[in-house]
């Protein structure tokens, strides 16, 4: 089933895929990119002319000369603009689980909330209007860009459900198809090949003037991989040359590696496709060095490590190769701003100890806010290959956030912008949000006259597929884990005196 004409007609797509023509935001306080200096530039009362899709000055002044006739002007003054953020790391379908798996580790995860349990339960409006709930939900607080690891491709009617959602919202999704194998439907990586052509031969067609792009993702490149069938998905990634592959990348007790070693040996890694890595949460050494010589990226995805106990344990050593990213967006926050002042707090932590447990003083901070920024903004664009994303400069696609840092109560007082935004702002402050220079947000609220009857279809989706898995009995664990290892239970914390006290009850 083909979702695109029927939701085209209901969303109405003209409200959001207007003509962008020129716009002039001005007087505010830019956090911009100096190619020069490789470094950010604070230009303050100056302004930011946006033409089509791109950014086509970047002025020191708030009124420069010589505007394109017709080009409207938008008042920042006193406002903080900055490049959208980048999220390297998503599975947008999952909206509908919102607020039932709190408390969920990643083994429970696996066996209850993942695509292969999901599969014969969600039909293709249930993937469409959650992922189209989603992508508005990421947009609201100022992500634009995101690399969606697809895995609703169970079908040819839930993958084109995903992928056209991703299409009308108006985000810059990076919409990776994933191969796997859906024994419960008997549905396997070698089956989707011809979906994949498919949608790769139609790929203009489909995506229009939308900035949505087409990637893979693959999560069996070994370390006991299928060859012939991973070879086979690394001839579709070269023949297509798609914007990016992705894969989970764990190792440790998980035995879920796709280390970067593992997938040198198909001939991707030094191609000119990206790959993003993602958590990456037991890479050695060795893999790390050809991260770095490859120019590959991992995506940290800070809370959901923490939430699901993979662990970052390397990671706070990769981040010059290293980008954020959100996962499982039903299960926490949704924005990269919070991810971004989570981890920047947990690597400052991390390396104070290292102090503290020689028993020294530490003295300066581990890390800057500035570095936070870069992370959660041109460090994405650059996972991606795409300099042309997470700044703000000539040339620039026209991905950007405006931070009311006027009237808002958390920045009042602010003088340094960097940590306005990433120490203080919350998504309350973001006031207008542009997409290839096309307004998604503006006066804080979401751009598109239908978003009501969406939120009421999502809610009508998502209330049918929140009671199925109540209904579902939550999974026991006994003998080895899959990968080979036994398991272990966690000291559970109580924060009341007393005996059972209520530490596992959700209210559902």
């Amino acid at each position: 089933m083909r979702y695109r004409s029927f939701i085209f007609g209901a969303l109405g797509l003209s409200d959001i895929f207007v003509d962008a023509a020129s716009t002039l935001l001005s007087g505010g306080t830019i956090i911009a990119w100096d190619d020069s200096a490789n470094y950010l530039k604070i230009i303050r009362n100056g302004s930011v002319l946006v033409t089509d899709d791109r950014i086509a000055s970047v002025n020191a002044n708030p009124q420069p000369s010589k505007l394109p006739p017709g080009t409207k002007v938008i008042d920042i003054s006193n406002q903080i603009l900055t490049p959208g953020f980048v999220d390297t790391h998503r599975h947008g379908w999952q909206t509908v689980f919102k607020t039932i798996a709190s408390n969920t580790s990643l083994t429970e995860y696996f066996s209850r909330y993942g695509e292969f349990v999901a599969a014969d339960k969600f039909t293709a409006d249930d993937v469409y209007i959650s992922q189209l709930a989603g992508l508005y939900e990421a947009m609201n607080g100022g992500v634009t860009t995101l690399l969606d690891h697809a895995s609703h491709t169970w079908s040819s009617s839930t993958s084109y459900a995903g992928f056209n959602a991703s299409i009308d919202s108006g985000a810059r999704v990076f919409w990776a198809f994933a191969f796997h194998n859906i024994t419960s439907l008997n549905y396997t990586a070698s089956d989707q090949i011809p979906l994949f052509r498919e949608m790769a031969a139609n790929k203009e067609a489909l995506v229009g003037d939308s900035p949505t792009e087409l990637g893979v993702a693959y999560d069996s490149w070994g370390p006991n991989p299928n060859v012939n069938e991973a070879q086979d998905i690394a001839d579709l990634i070269k023949e297509f040359n798609v914007s990016v592959m992705t894969t989970h990348s764990l190792a440790g007790p998980w035995g879920i590696s796709n280390l970067p070693s593992e997938v040198q040996q198909f001939d991707i890694l030094n191609g000119t496709v990206p790959i993003v890595f993602s958590h990456s949460s037991f890479i050695t050494a060795d893999d790390l060095q050809l991260l770095r010589s490859t120019n590959q990226y991992i995506s940290i995805t800070a809370e959901s490590e923490m939430q699901y106990g993979h662990g970052h344990p390397h990671s706070y050593d990769v981040q010059d190769q290293a980008a954020l990213g959100i996962d499982t967006h039903f299960t926490y926050s949704s924005d990269i701003l919070t991810q971004t002042r989570m981890w920047l707090q947990s690597v400052r932590l991390h390396f104070y100890n290292q102090v503290l447990e020689n028993w020294h003083v530490p003295t300066y901070s581990p890390m800057t806010v500035n570095q936070a920024f870069l992370l959660a903004t041109r460090s994405g664009g650059l996972a991606l290959r795409r300099p042309d994303l997470g700044v703000i400069k000539p040339g620039a696609k026209a991905d950007l956030v405006v931070w009311d840092a006027e009237n808002s109560p958390s920045m009042l007082g602010w003088d340094d912008p960097v940590a306005a935004i990433i120490m203080h702002a919350n998504v309350g402050d973001v006031l207008h949000v542009l997409v290839d220079g096309k307004f998604v947000k503006r006066d804080g609220k979401i751009v598109n006259s239908d978003y009501p009857n969406i939120r009421k279809d999502f809610l009508k989706s998502a209330k049918k597929i929140q009671s199925i898995w109540k209904q579902t009995p939550y999974p026991t664990y006994e003998g080895a884990y899959s990968s080979g290892y036994g398991y272990g239970t966690p000291l559970t914390v109580d924060v009341q005196r007393g005996k059972d006290t209520g530490y596992g009850t959700q209210f559902l």
